[in-house]
Protein backbone atom coordinates (compact mmCIF):
# COMPACT_ATOMS: atom_id res chain seq x y z
CA UNK A 1 0.00 0.00 0.00
CA UNK A 2 1.25 3.45 -0.71
CA UNK A 3 0.49 6.57 0.32
CA UNK A 4 -2.00 7.47 -1.67
CA UNK A 5 -3.97 4.14 -0.95
CA UNK A 6 -3.86 4.61 2.77
CA UNK A 7 -5.31 7.89 2.07
CA UNK A 8 -8.03 6.92 0.29
CA UNK A 9 -9.09 3.87 3.08
CA UNK A 10 -9.13 6.06 5.47
CA UNK A 11 -11.17 9.01 3.72
CA UNK A 12 -13.51 6.27 2.97
CA UNK A 13 -13.50 4.57 6.77
CA UNK A 14 -13.85 8.28 8.11
CA UNK A 15 -16.52 9.78 5.94
CA UNK A 16 -13.42 12.93 5.45
CA UNK A 17 -12.58 14.40 2.57
CA UNK A 18 -8.98 12.70 1.05
CA UNK A 19 -7.34 16.46 1.11
CA UNK A 20 -8.46 16.61 4.69
CA UNK A 21 -6.78 12.92 5.43
CA UNK A 22 -3.95 13.66 3.41
CA UNK A 23 -3.66 17.19 5.20
CA UNK A 24 -3.54 15.16 8.50
CA UNK A 25 -1.36 12.37 7.25
CA UNK A 26 1.28 14.95 6.36
CA UNK A 27 0.89 16.70 9.85
CA UNK A 28 1.64 13.46 11.45
CA UNK A 29 4.92 12.73 9.31
CA UNK A 30 6.06 15.72 9.63
CA UNK A 31 5.79 16.11 13.59
CA UNK A 32 7.58 12.56 14.04
CA UNK A 33 10.32 13.67 11.87
CA UNK A 34 10.74 16.63 14.02
CA UNK A 35 10.83 15.06 17.15
CA UNK A 36 13.60 12.33 15.89
CA UNK A 37 14.95 15.37 14.67
CA UNK A 38 15.22 16.46 18.05
CA UNK A 39 16.17 13.41 19.60
CA UNK A 40 12.96 12.78 21.26
CA UNK A 41 10.50 9.47 21.25
CA UNK A 42 7.51 9.28 19.60
CA UNK A 43 5.34 6.00 22.04
CA UNK A 44 1.79 5.39 20.52
CA UNK A 45 1.17 2.61 23.23
CA UNK A 46 -0.15 -0.73 21.48
CA UNK A 47 1.15 0.37 17.25
CA UNK A 48 4.85 1.02 18.18
CA UNK A 49 7.34 3.65 19.14
CA UNK A 50 9.45 5.65 16.91
CA UNK A 51 12.85 6.77 18.07
CA UNK A 52 16.21 7.76 16.51
CA UNK A 53 19.35 5.43 17.53
CA UNK A 54 23.01 6.14 17.38
CA UNK A 55 24.80 3.72 15.08
CA UNK A 56 28.50 3.50 16.46
CA UNK A 57 31.10 3.62 13.62
CA UNK A 58 32.72 0.51 12.09
CA UNK A 59 34.73 -1.59 9.46
CA UNK A 60 32.31 -2.15 6.72
CA UNK A 61 33.98 -3.72 3.12
CA UNK A 62 33.99 -2.00 -0.66
CA UNK A 63 31.67 -5.02 -2.17
CA UNK A 64 33.12 -4.18 -5.50
CA UNK A 65 36.79 -4.18 -4.33
CA UNK A 66 36.94 -6.05 -1.46
CA UNK A 67 38.61 -3.27 0.45
CA UNK A 68 38.09 -2.34 4.10
CA UNK A 69 36.93 1.01 4.74
CA UNK A 70 35.42 3.04 7.40
CA UNK A 71 32.02 3.81 8.14
CA UNK A 72 31.51 6.63 10.12
CA UNK A 73 28.98 7.46 13.27
CA UNK A 74 25.47 7.67 12.09
CA UNK A 75 22.17 8.65 13.84
CA UNK A 76 19.18 6.41 12.15
CA UNK A 77 15.64 5.98 13.02
CA UNK A 78 14.03 3.03 14.61
CA UNK A 79 10.65 1.93 14.79
CA UNK A 80 9.71 -0.42 17.73
CA UNK A 81 6.42 -2.30 16.75
CA UNK A 82 3.92 -2.20 20.42
CA UNK A 83 1.49 -5.06 21.47
CA UNK A 84 -1.58 -4.81 19.44
CA UNK A 85 0.52 -4.35 16.01
CA UNK A 86 2.51 -7.28 16.78
CA UNK A 87 -1.20 -9.41 17.12
CA UNK A 88 -2.74 -8.09 14.33
CA UNK A 89 0.34 -9.32 12.01
CA UNK A 90 0.43 -12.92 13.69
Amino acid sequence: MNKQELISRIAKKSGMTKKDVETVINGFLDEVSAALSAGEKVQLIGFGTFEARKRSSRKGRNPQTGDVMHIPESTVPTFRAGSRLKQAVK
